[in-house]
């Protein structure tokens, strides 16, 4: 192992509040943007605030290992030590993004603390990925309050997952990007988001039986149909369900679509040049955006620094 390995970030392509319900969803590692351990005698700036978050992070830690209820086996001494000795966590991944800062900083965590680790080049299968799913869940809710452990698993694993429903979930193959016109890419609404309010915006809304249905009969289906195309590399199937998923989202997921970008993601669904989607919980933070011609779309939105993450 790397005396200091570096954790990217994730970009979850489909499956946002989905997977709370048991829609499918697909996660990729993100390597533009990535985190590891750093150390320095003095600290100062970013550094200084990362190991007193690293501290506090650790004291909560302490709590649950105290309580017999830490799933992981950490070894919180050594970990102790390093914070001590001027460890902190250096990251070029944007918190409040929806791409996976918390994610990365806890699989960093499991991958030099962890007892008994499971290695991510010779442990993995059905079993380890749950395994980890869970310790991943509880070490990540100290940040955002509940946690499905996705993001940690994506950043440990640095491969992509399909997530079938709740339980099942492995690693998949995608399709090498190409040298096409089309592309999936980021757009930056120019503030972060918070994963919390968002997510109980989204249970608020469930307690709506007509809500529920769309989850259940409308999102599932465009989401689900989405993944399967994307991952045949069948595009066409894949634009006619992107922008039915973007319709309904504007629709039934307004808060969570950053203001600065409401506009567009309408503009987009008319004129058909690109489709959004929402990049994690929304509220702020990146969008998503899918286009048969990225030249024709980054015109459309240069005000809002469209970063490409795949073409095909």
């Amino acid at each position: 192992m790397d005396k200091n390995p570096f954790y990217y970030a994730k970009i979850l392509l489909f499956g946002e509040y989905g997977i709370i319900k048991n829609s499918m969803g697909l996660s990729i590692p993100y390597n533009y943007y990535q985190g590891a351990f750093k150390q320095s005698e003095e600290l100062d700036g970013k550094a200084l605030k990362s190991n007193n978050n690293l501290r506090k992070y650790l004291d909560h830690l302490k709590e649950l290992h105290l309580s017999g209820k830490i799933i992981a086996p950490l070894d919180l001494k050594t970990f102790e030590r390093d914070i001590d000795h001027g460890f902190y966590f250096d990251s070029s991944i944007p918190e409040g993004y929806g791409v996976g800062s918390s994610g990365a900083l806890c699989a960093a965590i499991y991958d030099k603390y962890a007892l008994n680790r499971i290695d991510p080049e010779t442990d993995i299968d059905k079993n380890s990925i749950g395994q980890l799913k869970n310790i991943f869940g509880q070490m990540e809710s100290y940040f955002h309050g509940k946690s499905s452990g996705l993001d940690p698993l994506i950043c440990y694993l640095k491969l992509p997952i399909l997530i079938k429903s709740k339980d099942e979930l492995g690693t998949v193959a995608i399709p090498q990007p190409g040298q096409g016109k089309g592309a999936i890419f980021l757009l930056n609404s120019g503030q972060p988001g918070e994963t919390q309010p968002m997510v109980n915006i989204f249970m608020e809304k469930m307690k709506s039986e007509g809500f529920r249905n769309v989850m259940k009969d409308q999102f599932t289906q465009y989401n689900d149909a989405c993944i399967q195309a994307f991952l045949k590399g069948d595009t066409k199937p894949l634009f006619r369900n992107l922008k039915k998923l973007s319709h309904l989202v504007l629709e039934y997921f307004s808060p969570m679509i950053p203001v600065s970008v409401h506009d567009l993601w309408k503009k987009g669904i008319e004129t058909n040049a690109y489709y959004l989607k929402l990049c994690g919980s929304g509220g702020g933070g990146f969008v998503l955006g899918f286009t048969r011609d990225y030249d024709k779309a980054r015109k459309m939105l240069k005000d809002h620094q469209p970063e490409l993450i795949y073409r095909f």
